[in-house]
């Protein structure tokens, strides 16, 4: 009866091992070492639309523009594109100002992440592509 107790308590254990533990705890590490470095590169792109909205706004000229979002690029800790990377379009609206890089982040040995980035002032989203 005893014995038949303890094999029924065993087979109603369950729960997490100690390599499940193990490898659970490493994956969250990885993701969480890619997120450190992919949140700051976000943080950025978000600052690039406000600065060149900024810009855009306070300014009627290309010239102007660029200059005038080097100067909230300088202040915003902006380091991925400078005034001279912009675009500028006619819209509907009169100048539109648009945006892209990419942001390479190394990881481990030759394996790195590539994240691209785009955004304009335009209504539609279309964002303007740079000439080549």
């Amino acid at each position: 009866m005893m014995k038949q107790n303890v094999v029924n308590l065993k087979r109603r254990q369950q729960g997490l091992s100690l390599v499940g533990l193990v490898l659970s705890l490493g994956i969250l590490v990885v993701l969480a070492m890619v997120a450190m470095k992919v949140v700051p590169t976000v943080i950025e792109y978000s600052s690039i639309k406000k600065a060149i909205v900024t810009a855009k706004n306070g300014a009627s000229t290309p010239r102007e523009v660029q200059v005038a979002f080097d100067k909230q690029a300088e202040v915003g800790y902006i380091t991925s594109i400078a005034g001279k990377d912009l675009q500028f379009t006619k819209g509907d609206d009169g100048m539109e100002v648009s945006f892209s890089y990419q942001k390479k982040i190394p990881l481990v040995g030759p394996a790195s992440l590539l994240l691209e980035y785009e955004g304009t002032t335009a209504r539609s989203g279309v964002v303007a592509k740079k000439p080549e």
